[in-house]
Parts: C-alpha cells; structure tokens; sequence
C-alpha cells in the first residue's frame, strides 16, 4: 500500500525514534540498518540498498510518495509503545 507524507515529516518521525530503533526495524524486517536510514532520509548506498520512495518537490521538504509502508509502520509502532 503506498502513503503520501512530508520528507519533513518522515524526518521528525525518524528524529523521536529511541536509540537502537534502527537496528530492531531491520531485524524485524529482515533487512540491513542503513536500509532503514535511507528509507527515513539517508544517503547510505554503499551499505544499505534504495528503498521504494519517491520524492517531489514542494513545501516542507516536499512529498515523499512511499511505495511500502512496513518501515513507517514499525517506527510508528515503537513510538506508539513508548507513550
């Protein structure tokens, strides 16, 4: 299922992650850290693989066309259990 979200607002979500969350995205979805932080903004190729997203310009850091929403989702659920 695709999403549409600011490439700001992705960043903030990335920003309120607990240390470590990173790493427990990845093992549960089987895949490597850097993946995950290039899903969430970075820039790691060399380590992580693209992930299925697709930004267009625009305001507040432009829109962020998410292909698979299983990365956003997990981060959701840590911030979730958190509260």
């Amino acid at each position: 299922m695709s999403k549409r979200i600011s490439f700001n607002e992705l960043r903030r979500i990335k920003d309120m992650l607990p240390h470590g969350s990173m790493a427990q995205i990845a093992k549960e979805l089987n895949t490597d850290p850097d993946t995950v932080r290039n899903f969430f903004g970075g820039q790691n190729f060399k380590d992580g693989n693209c992930v299925g997203f697709h930004i267009e310009p625009g305001p507040d850091g432009g829109i962020v066309e998410l292909d698979d929403t299983a990365f956003l989702d997990a981060a959701m659920r840590i911030l979730k259990e958190r509260e």
